[in-house]
């Protein structure tokens, strides 16, 4: 099992049947829920367990990757739990979804294209070229990649990488490139959408601790891999977490839709599909195979149209559109090939599935604003919409990724932002504060206590978590009130179809229980990203890292001269805003330094103290050392621990 170490391990109140870990077992009334699902699920009709396992050549049951120092990244033994009925702890579709992909393998899809499933979160797809392979997606970290790329020659013909296709700006999709590149043959293009640096390193870099924090959440981070705690994301078992990422510039973009290219042999017919599921993203038809590489604007679960984790918003509307088109365009097409989960094969099959899952997001966002144009808020919305019957007879667009209830508040949030239009809302008090003063009205803690008892013995868990939240940021709360909210949301995550909305709530049950962990992120290991972000992007990052409280009344300039690069800036602090423009030479900063653009990452990502690099060779100082010290010192050093459960 992988658990993380946390910074703390309270002891809270126990009851008979917590396990190791804590989580309570299921209540009566959740296993009641679980079993009336299981009774009313679906017979399968597009997706089961025989498309799930189609074309095997070789499992890796056994396979572990760690890095050099013992850090666990990737452990399939781990989910060797997942087998048989679902236990009384997971929603039975959740568990199905676990199960339909819970194996380590290569798989061949057609001949020609094969596909390596289990490996990380994403798949990576192989294509046999005239030379060498083609190869589709090469993880979210290096070590990742280099084990699935040696079990792959173990089994298939090895030869030469000749062509990359990075399909879209997710991490991972493209962060294991560097795994692979001891394969790489001459002169290999890397294929990657318009728009892809950016999007790819900006999401990942300005807004990273926060949403390294929440993606712990959201994928079960720090969860056993259990029957109480992680068992799968919907979307694949989880990220690969602890690996070294990093980034490669494409040298062949695509521009539009209709663009054709030959790789290798090979002839790509591309969709150019940007704000869809991703910011950059492409999908592409393979003529010769009839095989659609759909990337991620169609897969076998909901998605999100909002993920938890945090990040722009997406447009369902285009979303659906980009799913249309691609339907007719490639209306021949005998076989899906995602970017996650397993293909769909059968030239009616896939038209089937493409047009479910177009309608899927069309009438969440159709029913969303027709609400809303009746006056219901997200939280009304979200309560009221549920999608038709036609579109409900199957796995593949299912609550297990995204969900209904939160893509409808995506919608919304998509054309009128956070606030829902009642004044009540537009300058509420903090949740601190608005937990004290319910607390009391409530007649004091006891009394808070004595009603979230009543309505988690009710199962009513979302009441009974409302009222406990209340009592945790009132800073009022006990060990048993913090022992119940836990056990509450046990039960909420038990019943949960979402994997993502499971992970939240049994990580927010852990962290009760244990505390925060001791780290979020290694901002060592995202140097490989740093390296090839644009230098303006760079420096945005570092200015929303700059402290505005600190500086305040502070006027302080520096000049950055980038000496690998020939490349120079002009920073300046002013109203506490960091600016930054291109150097001019009548410019008359406070201090300047020259520095390489690597050791520059290596000074930003903590590898490397400022202090020691005075009077070195590798840095060149002129203007005060002090306002230099002085201006670093302004600026924040998130490391993406934070509370979110508690205050």
């Amino acid at each position: 099992m992988l658990v993380l170490a946390a910074c703390s391990d309270r002891t809270l109140p126990t009851q008979e049947g917590d396990d190791e870990h804590g989580f309570s077992a299921p209540t009566a009334a959740t296993v009641q829920a679980n079993q009336a699902v299981a009774a009313a699920m679906p017979e399968p009709y597009l997706d089961g367990m025989d498309a799930a396992r189609r074309g095997l050549i070789a499992r890796a049951d056994d396979l572990v990757v760690t890095r050099e120092d013992g850090r666990r990244i990737w452990n399939i033994p781990a989910y060797d739990f997942i087998d048989g009925a679902a236990p009384d702890s997971v929603h039975p579709g959740l568990w199905r979804q676990a199960d339909m992909h819970s194996i380590a393998a290569l798989f061949e899809v057609v001949p020609g294209i094969y596909q390596l499933r289990g490996f990380d979160l994403a798949n990576m797809t192989l294509i046999r070229g005239e030379q060498g392979w083609i190869v589709v997606d090469p993880l979210t970290n290096a070590q990742t990649a280099e084990a699935a790329w040696a079990f792959a020659m173990e089994h298939l013909e090895p030869r030469p990488i000749t062509a990359m296709l990075i399909t879209h700006s997710h991490i991972d999709h493209f962060g294991g490139i560097r795994g692979l590149s001891q394969a790489f043959a001459d002169d290999m293009p890397i294929v990657a959408p318009s728009g892809f640096m950016e999007e790819a390193t900006s999401e990942n870099v300005l807004a990273g601790p926060a949403m390294q924090r929440r993606a712990g959440y959201m994928y079960g981070r720090e969860l056993p891999r259990s029957a109480r705690g992680h068992v799968d994301t919907g979307l694949g078992k989880s990220p690969a977490f602890n690996g070294l990422m990093g980034i490669m510039e494409p040298t062949l973009i695509v521009e539009q839709t209709g663009q054709t290219e030959t790789l290798d042999g090979v002839e790509f017919v591309f969709q150019n599909a940007p704000g869809s599921e991703a910011p950059a993203e492409f999908t592409a038809y393979l003529p010769a195979s009839k095989a659609f590489l759909g990337a991620e604007i169609t897969s076998r679960t909901l998605h999100n149209v909002y993920t938890l984790r945090g990040a722009k918003v997406r447009d369902a509307l285009a979303w659906s559109r980009y799913i249309e088109e691609a339907r007719t365009a490639f209306a021949e097409a005998e076989v899906f090939v995602g970017s996650h989960h397993w293909p769909v094969w059968g030239r009616d099959t896939v038209q089937t599935f493409l047009v479910e899952q177009r309608d899927t997001y069309k009438y969440i966002h159709d029913q969303t604003l027709r609400l809303a144009n009746n006056g219901l808020t997200p939280k009304e919305i979200a309560e009221t919409i549920e999608l038709p019957p036609s579109l409900r007879r199957g796995y593949h667009n299912r609550d297990y990724y995204g969900t209904v209830r939160h893509n409808a508040r995506a919608v919304y949030q998509y054309y009128f932002g956070w606030f829902d239009g009642n004044p009540a809302h537009l300058n509420a008090l903090p949740p601190a504060e608005v937990g004290q003063r319910y607390v009391k009205l409530a007649g004091g803690a006891e009394a808070v206590m004595q009603a979230a008892q009543a309505a988690f013995d009710a199962a009513d868990y979302r009441w009974g978590a409302e009222l406990l939240n209340h009592l945790v940021f009132s800073g009022q709360a006990s060990d048993s009130a913090r022992a119940l909210l836990a056990r509450t949301y046990d039960q909420m995550g038990y019943q949960a179809e979402s994997g993502p909305w499971r992970d939240f709530y049994l990580t927010a049950a852990y962290e009760l229980r244990h505390g925060m962990p001791e780290q979020v992120m290694n901002l060592a290991d995202t140097a490989g990203l740093l390296e090839h972000i644009g230098i303006p992007t760079l420096l945005d990052s570092m200015a929303a890292r700059l402290n505005g409280p600190k500086a305040e009344d502070v006027t302080l300039s520096v000049g950055l001269e980038l000496t690998d690069r020939e490349d120079a800036y002009l920073l300046w602090i002013e109203n506490a805003v960091l600016h930054h423009r291109r150097l001019d030479p009548a410019d008359s900063p406070d201090v300047t330094i020259a520095i390489s653009h690597p050791l520059f990452i290596r000074v930003l990502t903590r590898q490397a103290a400022l202090g020691d690099l005075f009077g070195s060779d590798e840095l060149a100082l002129s203007g005060s050392r002090l306002k230099l010290l002085k201006f670093f010192s302004l600026l924040d050093q998130p490391d993406g621990t934070f509370a979110i459960v508690e205050p």
